[in-house]
């Protein structure tokens, strides 16, 4: 039997990264965030919501422009520290040994430790309620060589270990259990 339950956001789970903001390095800064996504595959567009108290929402909003950046579970501590404390007070980068690297495109910097990199330029900004919802054009993403198959150049998720949250609580990816089309494919 089911029970009924007040509405609440529990589509788990998501991936859990580290957006990086700023255009220069007084202003840099890092905010962890569950709440982000794919919404179109062409023209490739993401989104990330962010609450507007937060620190990085004015840095993001005036620059129009941010990079996700997924996270490994080598960064598993970072990932939460940076969720849980505020780049008002605290240089993320320095004082989790972080890498501000260059973007490609944006001013953004992209997080040298994390094995992909999205560089996102914002189209819209929508007021939700608790969280403004940027909506963002995928203008370059970033791979990391040592995490591509030699054999195609795909990225290989598997060896990046990543992490996904889930209700509260930092996962890593477990085995696959099959493909895109695997349940119609043709048996041999």
């Amino acid at each position: 039997m089911k029970q009924n339950w007040k509405p609440g956001t529990l589509l788990y789970p998501l991936p859990a990264v580290m957006v990086s903001c700023g255009s220069e390095p007084s202003e840099f800064n890092i905010i962890t965030l569950a709440w982000v996504g794919t919404i179109c595959s062409n023209p490739p567009m993401c989104y990330i919501s962010v609450r507007p108290e937060r620190h990085s929402y004015e840095i993001i909003r005036r620059n129009m422009e941010f990079v996700i950046n997924l996270t490994t579970q080598d960064m598993a501590f970072a990932t939460d520290w940076c969720g849980v404390n505020s780049g008002r007070e605290h240089n993320k980068f320095e004082e989790m040994n972080l890498t501000p690297g260059k973007a490609s495109v944006v001013s953004a910097p992209t997080i040298e430790e994390s094995p992909l990199s999205i560089e996102c330029r914002v189209k819209e900004v929508t007021a939700l309620g608790s969280h403004d919802m940027f909506i963002a054009d995928v203008v370059n993403i970033l791979a990391d060589d040592k995490y591509l198959r030699p054999s195609t150049g795909a990225f290989d998720m598997e060896a990046a270990n990543l992490l996904a949250y889930s209700h509260g609580q930092y996962y890593e990816l477990g085995n696959p259990i099959g493909k895109f089309g695997w349940s119609v494919q043709k048996k041999k």
